[in-house]
């Protein structure tokens, strides 16, 4: 697991959005849970968080294993 990535700023900042957008769905749709009757609803339902969650775990692994590119300086 020694191999790095490098990654643009842009593209950090990119992944880090979509991070939290994942983790702030992962708890509105945790909170729906209470308001669902249907056993399969409530398992879907669980099923989403669940997948929302594991792919903002898998993004941050990513993120831990990059380094980001350091952009050129532009001399006058």
């Amino acid at each position: 697991m020694g191999d790095q990535y490098e990654i643009s700023i842009r593209f950090r900042r990119m992944m880090e959005q979509r991070i939290f957008r994942l983790e702030t769905d992962a708890t509105l749709d945790e909170a729906h849970l209470c308001g669902l009757e249907n056993v399969d609803h409530i398992r879907r339902q669980m099923r989403l968080v669940a997948a929302q969650r594991a792919e903002a775990r898998r993004m941050r692994l990513f993120l831990e294993q990059s380094r980001t590119r350091v952009q050129p300086t532009n001399a006058g």
